[in-house]
């Protein structure tokens, strides 16, 4: 069987390219250029140099394109989904123009984590996060909740899946009642079992 999908923190493949030896400041900084350059700079033929960058970049650190893509089903579903409604409402271009930029922005970020440790790219974002001290704030906080969110992802994912599942099995997979409600349980569940076991360790006693 397939291993679940091990979320944005398990992307990681180990490589000796020149992005994997990069500074995790460095390709930080690069995410937040593209990104703003993605947002910023308008037209389908930038768009689509986009989309090209950022897989030359994925090409160039050698990362293998199954575990590249791999969860980003639902991402070029949404994608499809938002030009086909821009499309729609009378403007095919900007349609085409959504699509590749929402791909470009969700690739650009998986390429980061592909190529960087989990515990690198945590402590990089506590280094970022110094200045907060100062309005009482503690970095190690803020990394913390990084990584608790980032780590939630697929386990929010493999529990809608189960709960799907189990809804089809009684039959009742036309009911969002069936998927919502359990699905909300079991995430509330774990999130109180998560916040008695940080309060155990004495999280947040200052």
């Amino acid at each position: 069987m397939r291993a679940p999908w091990a979320g944005p923190l398990g992307l990681h493949h180990p490589g000796r390219s020149v992005l994997h030896r990069a500074p995790v400041p460095a390709k930080l900084a690069a995410l937040a250029v593209t990104s703003l350059a993605v947002v910023l700079v308008r037209g389908v033929p930038a768009a689509v140099l986009g989309l090209a960058v950022v897989l030359g970049a994925t090409a160039l650190a050698r990362v293998p394109w199954h575990r590249t893509t791999r969860g980003l089903l639902p991402v070029v579903l949404t994608a499809v989904v938002l030009g086909a409604y821009q499309a729609w409402v009378g403007d095919p271009a900007r349609g085409v123009e959504a699509a590749l930029d929402l791909l470009t922005l969700v690739l650009a970020g998986t390429l980061v984590t592909a190529t960087t440790r989990a515990d690198d790219l945590l402590a990089a974002v506590t280094r970022a996060a110094r200045p907060l001290r100062h309005v009482g704030l503690p970095p190690e906080t803020v990394g913390l909740a990084v990584g608790l969110f980032l780590r939630s992802v697929p386990l929010l994912v493999h529990t809608v899946t189960e709960t799907r599942d189990a809804a089809r099995a009684r039959g009742l997979e036309r009911d969002p009642r069936a998927l919502v409600v359990p699905a909300a349980v079991r995430m509330v569940g774990h999130a109180r079992t998560t916040g008695d076991a940080l309060a155990a360790r004495g999280l947040g006693d200052d």
